[in-house]
């Protein structure tokens, strides 16, 4: 089994970069930067330098040990495309992901640019379920980006969402996923939004995932909405033996 994850949309979590930087409002108040913080001063040996960026070799082939079958979140704790990732690192990470058909690979980053730039470089398999984080209108440019990939399911995380996105272009999106801040100084999350988020979903027919209001007190605020649970998924393209 790969290391549980607490995320509602996924079962595990991989990761063979770990640390990053911030490059949007999204980012400000990171989880996985609090979380390192944390696991560096646990004495954890993969945060010995905090948030830096840095690359684990040693966990490049772990998925492929792992052998019931999963939904796994690449790089929680950090950003595969980040500039400071080398091509062939990608390339590998990408290898594991296609080497392990009995998993379903997410990859979410915010550099969309670079991820746009590098995809004729990626040989994509079927399992790899490729996002772009967006939090308001000034990033819906990645959507664009995200689109011009072949990856072969492409998602949106909308998250923390931070304004409303009243035209989403979600010509050959496969999935959103809508959620609220969580953690110290969350950022407030309108129900307006995600309302006409999920409108939009639905007339677009995309399947919509509702994570979190989010807040500091984020069990207690739940994940319904219209007194519901939304945990729309993509029809999995993963083939079974």
């Amino acid at each position: 089994m790969g290391t549980h994850s607490a995320i509602e949309w996924t079962e595990s979590t991989w990761n063979p970069l770990t640390g990053c930087t911030k490059v949007s409002p999204g980012c400000k108040h990171c989880y996985a930067e609090r979380m390192a913080v944390r696991l560096q001063a646990m004495g954890q040996p993969n945060y010995a330098h905090g948030f830096r960026l840095t690359l684990h070799e040693r966990a490049l082939e772990t998925p492929l040990r792992w052998k019931t079958p999963q939904m796994v979140f690449v790089n929680s704790m950090s950003d595969l495309f980040h500039a400071g990732v080398p091509l062939d690192f990608i390339q590998k990470v990408f290898d594991v992901m296609r080497r392990a058909p009995q998993h379903t690979f997410q990859v979410l980053t915010k550099r969309s640019e670079r991820l746009a730039e590098l995809s004729m470089e990626i040989d994509w398999p079927a399992n790899v379920w490729m996002g772009v984080s967006v939090e308001n209108q000034d990033y819906v440019y990645r959507i664009d980006h995200l689109r011009q990939t072949d990856a072969r399911v492409k998602f949106l995380s909308l998250e923390p969402l931070l304004g409303p996105l009243p035209y989403l272009d979600l010509r050959g999106i496969d999935w959103v996923i809508v959620g609220g801040e969580s953690g110290p100084g969350a950022r407030p999350l309108k129900e307006a939004w995600v309302l006409s988020i999920r409108d939009q979903c639905q007339t677009a027919q995309v399947p919509f995932f509702f994570k979190q209001w989010g807040g500091v007190r984020k069990k207690r605020a739940g994940r319904l909405l219209e007194g519901r649970v939304w945990s729309g998924m993509p029809v999995s393209e993963r083939i079974t033996a």
